[in-house]
């Protein structure tokens, strides 16, 4: 059995939108998943409109409990703090796999022109820079639009589901007018809407959290038949 540890900015995906944690039931099942929650530091990030060396430290210390406490992988659930999770890595002796990692490099991979749709400006420009990572690697030249559905993530938090979802659409409609030829969902709280948006623009709609999940497998079982990202 291994024991995952989940890094949090927000209890959304603990107490309200529980599909990350039911996917690694699905696909390893008789692994154990802790959490560990720090539910201020992404609303200091959006206060401050930057990761501050405070905030950063903060996911060292999330990354750094859950080693202390047995982990044998990390997995972390928030994008907007990537840059902090990378410094993460050097502080602890466990592997930590980014939710966004699989979904940013399959949409490098796999569209000339990418738009990415957050509901969080502060996940804007570190999802972008993974999908720009991810194609240099491949030697191809991506173009990366991104939009912000404005409000809608104050809507979630608030519980008005309809009114962050009608953001949503209208900010997925945004990038089709221009142009982009695949849709990147920057964050997980997106994914249930994921299906839907792909019939409203005709686009493919990626996803975090099963990419993500997927790939957090074949870490933490890498002789498993798991789908690779």
């Amino acid at each position: 059995m291994t024991k995952i540890a989940m890094l949090h900015t927000s209890f959304v995906f603990v107490n309200v939108e529980t599909q990350i944690t039911d996917l690694i039931g699905e696909l390893m099942p008789e692994d154990e998943v802790i959490h560990f929650v720090d539910s201020d530091v992404l609303a200091t990030v959006m206060r401050e409109g930057e990761i501050s060396p405070d905030s950063e430290a903060r996911m060292v210390l999330l990354a750094e409990a859950a080693e202390h406490a047995g982990a044998d992988v990390i997995f972390s659930a928030c994008s907007s703090l990537g840059p902090a999770v990378e410094s993460a890595k050097s502080h602890v002796k466990i592997p930590i796999v980014k939710i966004d990692d699989a979904m940013t490099r399959k949409a490098a991979l796999t569209a000339d022109t990418v738009g990415v749709l957050a509901t969080v400006p502060t996940t804007l420009p570190p999802t972008a820079d993974l999908i720009r990572g991810h194609a240099q690697e491949a030697g191809r030249e991506v173009t990366i639009l991104t939009q912000l559905a404005e409000g809608a993530f104050e809507a979630l938090m608030s519980g008005d589901k309809d009114r962050h979802d009608a953001l949503v659409r209208a900010g997925a409609q945004q990038l089709v007018e221009r142009g982009v030829d695949l849709i990147v969902l920057a964050q997980a709280s997106m994914t249930r809407l994921a299906d839907s948006l792909a019939e409203q623009t005709g686009l493919t709609v990626l996803s975090s959290p099963r990419l993500g999940v997927e790939y957090l497998a074949t870490v933490a079982h890498p002789a498993a038949e798991v789908p690779a990202p």
